[in-house]
């Protein structure tokens, strides 16, 4: 991979970078952020994706006639990068950006690309992902939600479970059972559901972190077009696996873990071990140290993805190590803060005596959800096993 930007690539970070400099998000302040309510957050994150858009930074690289700006894989990534630089808070619509817009853009019809695409952007609609069930595990192509053919439309019954941000979302990409005598890969379709339609019931679940981010979703009798449905009626395995490629390497989270390493650097210069600060400590040194070599072997790796793209090579296998990779870094990074941080780690987040302010608290408590959400880690081990590494099943 040549690591040089092109005069027009340079150009681009440099405006990037400028615009983030002079349109910090409003209201957000990063130490208080994650103390604040969680109805008060959203609002921020909503207002924060309003104005990337307004700017047309949001979507950068999807289609100009959907409402992107048709920018190259390359400053797609120098975006993501830049963001990741800044204080600012996430997006209110992350699962809209990250997998349904993509989904759309490859499987979608010409009218479900005009009709959803746009409003995805201004985060005029909000998304959720309808896979999980009760039951399913790990084993999507297991799910039970039956949708029957009646005349225009589907009509769906079932429960979903562990559904991110349901109680905002306006539609569901939801996989659903279309044909019970089929094998269970191949009788499954891919829909899209409005989640304001009569019989459908949200109800959040609490996490141990204090925050009611998932849900649970029952479908009863609940009437769907069949101009939603995405893809080829039966073969909504596809459309979802595509779903999941565009999650994974999402999950690879290389963007997030440098400014992570850098803020577990600088709130240990607050601690002290063995009498001095705990970042002179060699034991905490090589630590640290190991972190930074795993964390640019992972930037490499997303690199030699994107160069990949840029080749035309399809996308997907790198995206499961990726995730793998970095979901486990995120996990043992939070945990091994947790153990330097001693009793301090005991702190909350907001409480006074806790070093940076509880944030690795918080960050323990959230870590383990990463090595599940979008497949878990053992799922992740067969994927690469068998699909990239072509080694015999066992």
């Amino acid at each position: 991979m040549d690591f040089d930007y092109s005069p027009q690539e340079d150009a681009f970070r440099q405006e990037l970078r400028s615009w983030l400099e002079a349109n910090p998000a409003d209201n957000y302040d990063p130490e208080t952020f994650e103390i604040i309510d969680q109805e008060e957050r959203f609002q921020i994150k909503f207002d924060w994706q309003k104005k990337l858009h307004g700017a047309g930074w949001v979507g950068i690289h999807w289609p100009q006639e959907y409402g992107g700006r048709g920018a190259t894989s390359m400053e797609h990534s120098s975006c993501r990068q830049a963001r990741a630089r800044v204080p600012a808070p996430g997006l209110a619509s992350p699962l809209g950006i990250s997998l349904v817009g993509p989904t759309l853009m490859h499987w979608g019809t010409e009218e479900q690309k005009e009709r959803f695409v746009p409003r995805i952007l201004s985060a005029e609609e909000l998304w959720c992902q309808g896979y999980s069930e009760p039951g399913s595990g790990s084993d999507l192509a297991s799910l039970q939600t039956r949708a029957v053919d009646d005349g225009d439309d589907f009509v769906v019954n079932g429960q979903k479970v562990w559904t991110s941000f349901a109680h905002k979302a306006d539609y569901c990409i939801l996989v659903a059972r279309t044909d019970p005598d089929a094998p269970k890969h191949k009788g499954l379709s891919y829909l899209l559901v409005d989640m304001h339609a009569p019989g459908v019931t949200v109800r959040p679940l609490v996490q141990i972190s204090g925050d009611a981010e998932f849900n649970e979703v029952f479908f009863e009798d609940v009437r769907v077009p069949k101009a939603n449905l995405v893809g080829e009626r039966n073969n909504g395995w596809q459309v979802a696996i595509t779903t999941l490629m565009f999650e994974r390497a999402n999950f690879g989270m290389v963007y997030n873990l440098e400014p992570m390493l850098d803020r577990l650097k600088a709130g240990l210069k607050d601690l002290e071990v063995h009498g001095q600060p705990a970042t002179d400590d060699p034991d905490v040194r090589q630590r640290l140290a190991a972190f930074h070599i795993e964390i640019q072997a992972l930037k490499l790796g997303g690199y030699r993805q994107l160069t990949q793209q840029l080749r035309g090579d399809a996308r997907g296998r790198g995206g499961s190590i990726s995730k793998l990779a970095g979901s486990g870094r995120y996990l043992r990074m939070a945990h091994v803060a947790m153990e330097l941080l001693g009793p301090y780690s005991q702190c909350a987040l907001g409480e006074a005596q806790g070093i940076d302010n509880g944030f690795w608290a918080r960050r323990a408590l959230g870590s383990r959800l990463y090595t599940i959400a979008g497949g878990t880690s053992e799922i992740m081990r067969n994927i690469v096993g068998e699909r990239v590494l072509r080694l015999p099943k066992g």
